[in-house]
């Protein structure tokens, strides 16, 4: 499966990928999100799955289940948007809470046998370099810890400059 996360609005995503849509399961925005309260319910209360009821609990299993995830955002910062932030946030649960020492540093144990390639497109009219280089270094840790085969990063100022393959 193909898990594309993103914070574009109904009509972007319909203009921009219409013919990508039935190919994909599809993690967006719809205003019902509550944010990780960091209780950790989702590695000791009900392990794999967070313990807040919505439709994003089970983000960990959607991870697991997929070979690809592409990541849709507007650049903030040289990070992610408020909404897939939160996303990452809630897919937690996709590695246990032990942690493990990866090319010299610390990440959470794998929950899965499994390998993901995730790739990243970052829109904004005027990311900088800085922004580039803390993204470049947030997406690189994060493919880490989530036990990637591999990760892609990509700027744009447009989100029709996105070719999804």
């Amino acid at each position: 499966m193909r898990l594309l996360i993103h914070d574009l609005s109904d009509e972007q995503i319909n203009v921009a990928f219409p013919e990508k849509k039935d190919e994909m399961k599809i993690v967006s925005d719809d205003g019902s999100i509550h944010q990780c309260n960091g209780c950790f319910g989702c590695w000791v209360k009900t392990p794999g799955v967070c313990v807040i009821k919505d439709k994003y609990q089970n983000m960990g299993k959607f991870f697991s289940e997929s070979e690809e995830i592409i990541i849709i955002s507007k650049c903030f910062y040289g990070g992610f948007s408020p909404f897939v932030k939160n996303i990452m946030d809630r897919s937690i649960s996709y590695v246990l809470p032990y942690f493990v020492t990866r090319n010299g540093e610390m990440h959470h144990k794998q929950r899965y046998d499994h390998k993901i390639e995730m790739k990243v497109w970052f829109y904004g009219d005027h990311i900088t370099d800085e922004e580039r280089l803390t993204a470049d270094t947030l997406l690189q840790a994060n493919a880490i810890n989530l036990g990637c085969n591999g990760s892609e990063v990509n700027y744009v100022q447009s989100i029709t400059e996105i070719k999804l393959i």
